[in-house]
């Protein structure tokens, strides 16, 4: 809704501006100018709105847990299977940074009080912080450019400036802008206020203060704390802001996932959205991806990930040892209620007729509905008016707990005040401090953490953000890009040709074969398992287990993404990243 509405602004003012007057000594308006474009508040909101074309939108949300650990696709990502290097890569872009850099060099001639001129100062600051953090994200170091560049300006060809004065800047930034931005809180979850300034920065200061201090090879660990003990100020502040809260006024097992189905962002957690609408026609294409064998990736969650729900009672469920060969329609029972709210099981229907996981679409069995709607009309075509989060509370309350908790200050009060809350949203009813470090996070995700709290931080994160786009990055910043390499695994099969009924509905959905069978079940799905793509773990039983045949490789060069060939040959100044041959 945000890239409609400022392009309906846009035309406006175009219109405006390019209208005939009598009087001819007036400049020609069928030019915007900086005398002409930056005189009242009014110029200066219209300009800044462009600034909003610079977050994702909905289709990217769709897509931005493609590249995770938790999935599986039709294949894997060329990044960590097969060949990937310079000459693909893409991202060396810097027009939104002109845009803002611009807006900052002329807006102060505006003749307006000091408030609305630093209002729109933070707001363009931020999307500057927001434009630099994606790219310090991507390639590590980049060039810092704080003001707009002519053709011949020299630095035009400079190399890439130091991690420390790009993220100095983007601190700089955001300060500014959660010092300036106003403070009212918006309800269409479509505007940039303090309050989405505080989250952001909650997160650019996290990730930052922990990629400092696991990436040792940087030289930087010495500067991780400062950053942390900035991501917990910051979110601390939303927290005690009193603006923002879970959304827990609806049904237990609802409340979750109506963050992520409705045309309606709810801003009793939600800070920041795209905005989608089908009156203004914007949409995204959630259930076509989510739902097609052909159109998305078929992406389903991995049973390694699927491992780490807890049970309704808060013990984990690899506590049990036979969690690897429970059948799938007992396995989902019992569980963290996040969890019938993100994969198709039990009584899940569509169009009000029951829908067990569709295995045309998932290879594993756990097929995601997190981010689709539950009608089938937009099953085909890219027209959901779904708006989705860009930034929520509960990623406040993660971000907050998870920097505490890396500084070693993490209370029980403050567990009281964070994770316990998201579990008890979730159904879970036993939310007591941890004092164990589960063998099962250890030994299956982070062999090198060893406080207790700490791994069900990262638990909790993994489940509460799943499918949001955070994966890969929280990867990065923990050094955990190894993980990227899991075998994939699917759903328990008892054994070879056997109808096996997913959702207890009396009706048999699928059967795992070494052979299509001549005559088939009507309804049921034979799934063949072919013993190179698709095997079982214990040859006739077991868990499904996928493309083994394609070697996944994730080495620590591949934490920073390669500079894109063409732009190094323009630019002899820039210098690849290591590890990328150009």
């Amino acid at each position: 809704m945000q890239r409609v509405y400022y392009i309906l602004l846009l035309f406006t003012a175009t219109t405006l501006f390019t209208a005939c007057d009598r009087n001819l000594d007036l400049k020609p308006f069928d030019k915007l100018s900086p005398e002409n474009a930056f005189n009242t508040e009014k110029d200066l909101q219209l300009y800044a709105n462009s600034f909003y074309l610079e977050l994702p939108n909905g289709n990217d949300i769709v897509r931005g847990d493609d590249l995770s650990d938790y999935l599986v696709g039709r294949t894997p990502s060329n990044y960590i299977y097969g060949s990937f290097g310079p000459t693909q890569a893409t991202g060396w872009t810097w027009t939104g940074l002109r845009k803002v850099n611009y807006f900052l060099e002329h807006a102060t001639q505006a003749q307006i009080p000091a408030e609305a001129m630093n209002h729109y100062l933070g707001l363009a600051r931020f999307f500057r912080a927001w434009i630099y953090f994606e790219k310090v994200k991507q390639f590590g170091d980049v060039p810092w450019y704080g003001k707009t560049l002519s053709p011949s300006d020299p630095d035009l060809y400079k190399g890439r400036d130091p991690r420390t004065l790009v993220m100095d800047s983007v601190l700089a930034d955001l300060n500014f802008a959660c010092d300036n931005l106003r403070s009212a809180k918006d309800n269409s979850g479509s505007q940039v206020t303090r309050w989405v300034a505080l989250a952001f920065k909650s997160r650019v200061c996290l990730f930052e203060g922990t990629f400092r201090k696991y990436h040792t090879e940087l030289g930087l660990a010495g500067t991780a704390n400062q950053w942390l003990d900035d991501a917990i100020a910051a979110a601390d502040a939303v927290m005690k802001g009193n603006q923002y809260k879970l959304l827990t006024s609806g049904a237990a097992d609802k409340n979750y996932r109506d963050l992520f189905i409705n045309e309606t962002p709810n801003t009793t957690e939600v800070i920041l959205a795209a905005v989608n609408s089908k009156s203004l026609r914007v949409f995204n294409d959630a259930n076509w991806y989510w739902t097609s064998a052909t159109y998305g990736g078929r992406f389903s969650f991995i049973k390694k990930f699927i491992n780490t729900y807890l049970k309704t009672d808060g013990t984990p469920f690899t506590a049990q040892s036979n969690y690897n060969s429970i059948p799938f329609n007992e396995e989902v029972k019992d569980r963290d209620l996040r969890l019938k709210q993100s994969i198709r099981m039990g009584n899940y229907t569509r169009d009000g007729v029951i829908a067990p996981p569709d295995f045309t679409y998932t290879y594993t069995g756990y097929m995601p509905i997190k981010l689709a709607v539950d009608s089938k009309a937009t099953d085909g075509v890219a027209e959901n008016y779904n708006s989705l989060p860009l930034i929520r509370y509960a990623e406040v309350l993660l971000n907050y707990a998870e920097a505490k908790a890396e500084r070693g200050s993490f209370t029980a009060a403050d567990w009281d005040a964070t994770i316990a809350l998201l579990r008890k949203r979730a159904g879970i009813t036993g939310v007591a401090f941890p004092t164990t470090a589960d063998p099962y996070l250890q030994q299956n995700y982070y062999p090198g953490i060893s406080d207790p709290a700490l791994l069900e931080i990262r638990r909790e994160r993994g489940i509460e953000l799943a499918l949001e786009g955070f994966r890969y990055d929280d990867l990065k910043r923990w050094k955990a890009g190894k993980l990227l390499e899991n075998q994939y695994d699917g759903m328990y099969v008892p054994s070879l040709n056997t109808l096996i009924d997913l959702n207890e509905d009396g009706k048999m959905d699928v059967s795992f074969v070494e052979s299509i069978p001549s005559t088939k079940v009507p309804g049921v799905y034979y799934f063949l398992v072919d013993g190179t793509q698709f095997k079982l773990s214990g040859g006739s039983s077991g868990n499904l287990v996928l493309f083994n045949n394609l070697p996944r490789k994730y080495e620590d060069y591949k934490y920073f993404y390669p500079i894109p060939y063409n732009e190094i040959v323009l630019n002899s100044n820039l210098q690849q990243n290591p590890g990328w041959t150009n």
